[in-house]
């Protein structure tokens, strides 16, 4: 097979595998905490804006290390920038221990930030990384394949949720745990945050482990820019120079609606399964476990029909599908809106990575600041879900799906962009 046709260069792929296992990872923290907006709510009685700063704290972390993950990649290499990534999200998942004994909201929401914050450097150093492991040719298609098994972790985070989270919660109301005498409440807070605690503590060992394999393995990449001293690492040129490549900036916006949308979507798709058909958080949660099932079958699917519909194209067609997926949802509540919202994962499945490779195409020496600007685009997964959950309090949760139509709609755009602007995508496939 030549060089122009292979998806990683010779001599790869037990890198690019290690680094495979590193998008399944951040996929199970971040499908273990989207259900985190209602566990919390439950078990601190709070409003559904309130709960969701769990998203702001984890997203917001992602937006806030990007940058300096950025730094690190370009000082040192990605491989650095994997092991940081890898090292804070571990200190991260470890904190839930001590949050759970004090038994604060705040204190598992610095765990998230840390957690989260350690994923936003790993992410920022895996996904360019993974580009630059084979030909610019197929980059796209190479970066949706890795993110194929980003699903898998999604799967595994919803699961875990599901099995030991979820059933451990007391079916007590807001009103009954008023009415509790402080002593029972205390109890019954304590057994469930333990709940919560322990999937994120185990995922802590996992996440160690995978630090030992990467560091003891050498990392190579063609593609790579030699690390450079500090003082020549040049900010407000590659800054501008990224300011004013239009089909980059669009894709940095595009990126913030995807995420938020993939976000709001899943954060309350168990608030829209109870509002639109009743039952518990548990009984609902198994529609998000098959919406996860849905986005790991498709996004493999995706990167087989990449190979013959250009990716801006195949972006195009998905997002306005998801359009009017929402718009049905949102004015339909009932199973057929469930199902609506199911379908909404195989839409989405294709997004992250085919916007993240086509707005990086031809950045060449920009390519890891541009990828941390594409990383802090996630902080849409911050912002969006507090919108959603001010219009689910005030109109319902079947309502509340319009804010990521919105967000859908804007990516449907920069597909069209891409199509209509004449660059020679047309080969990231």
């Amino acid at each position: 097979m030549s060089g122009k046709t292979r998806l990683v260069y010779q001599g790869m792929w037990m890198p690019f595998v290690l680094l495979v296992v590193c998008f399944a990872a951040w996929g199970i923290a971040a499908n273990m905490t989207d259900p985190m907006v209602q566990v919390f709510s439950r078990i601190f009685s709070m409003s559904t804006v309130q709960a969701s700063l769990v998203q702001f704290a984890y997203y917001g972390a992602y937006f806030l290390l990007a940058l300096p993950a950025a730094f690190i990649n370009r000082r040192f290499s990605y491989k650095t920038g994997v092991l940081a990534g890898l090292g804070l999200a571990t200190f991260g998942a470890l904190l839930f221990y001590p949050a759970s004994i004090a038994m604060t909201y705040g204190f598992f929401l610095i765990a998230l930030f840390c957690l989260a914050g350690g994923l936003s450097i790993l992410e920022t150093s895996a996904n360019p990384f993974v580009i630059s492991m084979g030909p610019e040719g197929n980059a796209t298609r190479r970066l949706n394949f890795a993110q194929a098994f980003n699903p898998v972790g999604t799967n595994i985070g919803v699961l875990l949720s599901a099995s030991f989270i979820l059933p451990n919660l007391n079916p007590a109301t807001d009103a009954q745990r008023a009415a509790m005498a402080p002593e029972a409440l205390e109890q019954i807070r304590r057994a469930e945050l333990s709940a919560v605690m322990g999937p994120y503590v185990g995922f802590a060992f996992v996440l160690l482990v995978i630090w030992v394999l990467i560091a003891l393995k050498p990392m190579p990449a063609r593609d790579e820019a030699r690390p450079v001293a500090r003082g020549n690492v040049q900010f407000r040129a590659t800054l501008a120079r990224l300011l004013k490549n239009r089909h980059y900036a669009f894709g940095v916006g595009a990126q913030f609606f995807n995420v938020a949308a993939q976000t709001c979507t899943w954060t309350f798709t168990i608030q829209y399964v109870i509002g639109a058909m009743g039952g518990t958080e548990a009984s609902a949660g198994q529609y998000l476990q098959i919406s996860l099932i849905v986005f790991l079958i498709s996004r493999f699917a995706m990167v087989g029909i990449m190979g013959v519909i250009r990716p801006s194209l195949l972006l195009t067609l998905m997002a306005a599908l998801a359009v009017t997926l929402t718009l049905f949802a949102a004015f339909v509540p009932s199973m057929a809106g469930v199902w609506a919202v199911v379908a909404l994962s195989a839409c989405l499945s294709l997004m992250f990575p085919t916007i993240y490779g086509v707005a990086l195409q031809g950045l060449g020496e920009d390519t890891k600041f541009g990828a941390a600007g594409l990383v802090m685009a996630i902080a849409g997964g911050a912002v969006m879900p507090m919108i959603q959950g001010a219009v689910l309090d005030g109109y319902g949760a079947a309502v509340s799906f319009v804010v990521p139509m919105v967000c859908f709609a804007v990516v449907a755009l920069y597909g069209v962009f891409d199509l209509l602007s004449g660059r020679k995508s047309a080969a990231l496939r």
